[in-house]
């Protein structure tokens, strides 16, 4: 299975990539995530503003979603902790996302995501977490 198939098998197994409305491209190894702009996302109705739920998901599901194109595996791989920093308010816009595997343990994986809209050095939120791999 190519890098491209285990991208779009990730993105087809989990339901909550669905519900977000979340697409991914990969670029030679360099996946990035795309979440679009919908109503259904809105946490704030004032601003109007993404829910910040909404933007650690989303970081969280670039992290596992590059994690199984750099770690293939029949089975998804599992959150073991995030956190997440808010830096910007999350705007009625399409929001981008790459994830950073900064090291692979023979079980446990080091990921670091970041989040922007307009311009890739003003991120709306950032995510260092640790993910279980799964066996193959």
């Amino acid at each position: 299975m190519t890098p491209a198939q285990r991208l779009e098998t990730f993105l087809g197994r989990v339901p909550y990539v669905r519900f977000l409305g979340m697409r991914a491209e990969l670029a030679g190894d360099e996946m990035t995530a795309a979440l679009p702009f919908a109503p259904h996302l809105v946490g704030n109705v004032a601003l109007p503003a993404l829910h910040g739920g909404v933007i650690g998901a989303f970081m969280e599901m670039t992290a596992l979603a590059q994690l199984s194109v750099t770690q293939p595996s029949a089975k998804v791989h599992k959150t073991i902790d995030i956190t997440i920093e808010y830096l910007r308010p999350g705007r009625a816009l399409t929001t981008y996302a790459r994830a950073d595997v900064r090291k692979i343990g023979r079980q446990i994986a080091n990921v670091h995501v970041e989040a922007w809209q307009e311009a890739r050095l003003k991120p709306v939120a950032a995510l260092r977490g640790h993910f279980m791999l799964s066996d193959s």
